[in-house]
């Protein structure tokens, strides 16, 4: 009988959730977007997310102008679909309305070209390469194990050692993925203007003034302070309710 009332639950929010959905985008196109705010909301609080919702969530709040909410929520698509085309054109353009003109200091070396081959793919789908890769390597070895011909033999030796290469590259490329998506917190400011400070503290000197939805990175947390880095790489501190992280 519980099983039916879970299933019964899980259908039900399955279908609301499809419904909000249908709904914001029935009101985005009305330009009702304050709705379809509300509307893809319900979606949200059913505990179901995409990056297409947080796209449209985005565009809502783009089309209202709110400059902070929709590159919050850009960020938070980008998050669940890195190479989005859509929502990385959307960001550039909502990135066009922020004050502050913060530089992008480009990674250089070995540590440049690591990042560039293992962002390709998200962790899971490097999973799934080395799982592959592994059956591959199992088959490989049943050939060699079976093959009465010297030549095959070889051959099949060879492919082994090649998957075996595979299957390390694809796990290390998983675990770097993986840590890096854990220990990366991107956030974006929500406040107006805020200070930046030298230390944790009010007393702290002044490092920089920031603007709603300018994109950093939280390094550290101490109270009600978070020590945070820019994309030029400055670093300084920062009150906790100025800014909202997006994972």
């Amino acid at each position: 009988m519980k099983k039916l009332v879970y299933l019964f639950l899980l259908i039900s929010q399955a279908f609301f959730a499809q419904s909000g959905f249908e709904a914001g985008n029935d009101l985005y196109k009305k330009g009702q977007y304050e709705q379809a705010i509300d509307a893809y909301s319900t979606v949200l609080n059913a505990k179901k997310q995409s990056a297409e919702l947080y796209f449209n969530i985005g565009n809502c709040y783009y089309k209202l102008n709110k400059v902070a909410p929709a590159i919050y929520n850009y960020e938070k698509a980008l998050v669940l679909d890195p190479n989005n085309p859509d929502v990385l054109n959307n960001l550039k353009f909502a990135q066009k309305r922020t004050v502050d003109e913060i530089k992008v200091i480009p990674k250089v070396g070995f540590e440049k070209l690591l990042r560039d081959f293992t962002a390709i793919y998200d962790y899971d789908k490097w999973a799934w390469f080395a799982i592959g890769f592994s059956g591959l390597f199992l088959l490989g070895f049943i050939g060699y194990y079976f093959s009465a011909a010297s030549v095959l033999k070889r051959v099949f030796f060879v492919s082994m050692f090649l998957m075996l290469v595979f299957v390390v590259i694809s796990v290390s490329s998983a675990l770097f993925e993986k840590n890096y998506a854990v220990n990366e917190r991107p956030a974006v400011v929500f406040a107006d203007r805020t200070e930046v400070k030298s230390e944790a503290q009010n007393k702290g000197s002044k490092v920089i003034d920031l603007h709603e939805g300018t994109k950093v990175y939280v390094k550290k947390v101490e109270g009600r302070w978070k020590k945070i880095q820019l994309t030029d790489g400055t670093v300084g501190w920062i009150d906790s309710e100025a800014i909202r992280e997006v994972k």
